[in-house]
């Protein structure tokens, strides 16, 4: 059996909404405003998540931005993420224009259910917030990983909402990344029980 890895962009104050500032959110943009260095070591980092991955599971929305920018790009990461089995949860994409994608549709936490069963390896969330939501809320994700940004933006929409899932997590590891980034993982403390962690 496969496992949902949700891995994301936030804030300090968990914010994920308007990363790259194109959504006129008045705090958006955070994401650019790290420096060269830590862009760098982010990008190396994404990479070796990719080249990691067994497929990517978004949300409609994240998709559809996806889907934009990454088939006309080159080189290993988009290569990677280009040829990589894609799913998206969707009620209104019916011809996914990224090659590899496949709709799901229906119950989303028995079609993810379903896609961990078929899965053999990590599939990846990225973004896709409000799917990040349903999946935490079902007891979907086997784990977090959480790059944070050196900002408090005090308003926006969070990765973490409400949720009638209690989910306990244990730390696996705490990075420095680029020097003004941190990475943290994640694992549900079942996930931990079932690799011997």
């Amino acid at each position: 059996m496969g496992r949902i890895v949700v891995s994301e962009n936030v804030s300090i104050d968990g914010v994920v909404q308007d990363p790259t500032g194109e959504e006129g959110f008045d705090r958006g943009g955070w994401f650019g405003r790290i420096t060269d260095q830590a862009r760098r070591a982010w990008a190396e980092m994404e990479l070796q998540e990719a080249r990691d991955a067994a497929a990517l599971l978004l949300g409609g929305g994240s998709y559809t931005w996806f889907a934009s920018r990454w088939p006309g790009r080159t080189g290993e990461w988009a290569d990677r993420l280009n040829g990589l089995p894609k799913y998206v949860v969707s009620s209104t994409i019916t011809a996914p224009s990224w090659a590899g994608t496949t709709v799901l549709s229906g119950d989303v936490p028995e079609a993810v259910s379903a896609l961990k069963r078929s899965v053999d390896g990590d599939t990846v969330v990225h973004a896709s917030r409000q799917l990040v939501h349903t999946l935490l809320d079902h007891g979907l994700v086997d784990e977090l990983r959480l790059m944070v940004y050196p900002a408090v933006l005090g308003d926006g929409d969070r990765l973490f909402g409400r949720t009638g899932h209690r989910t306990p997590m244990r730390l696996q590891s705490v990075a420095t990344v680029g020097g003004s980034l941190v990475h943290l993982v994640y694992r549900t403390e079942q996930d931990c029980g079932s690799s011997g962690s």
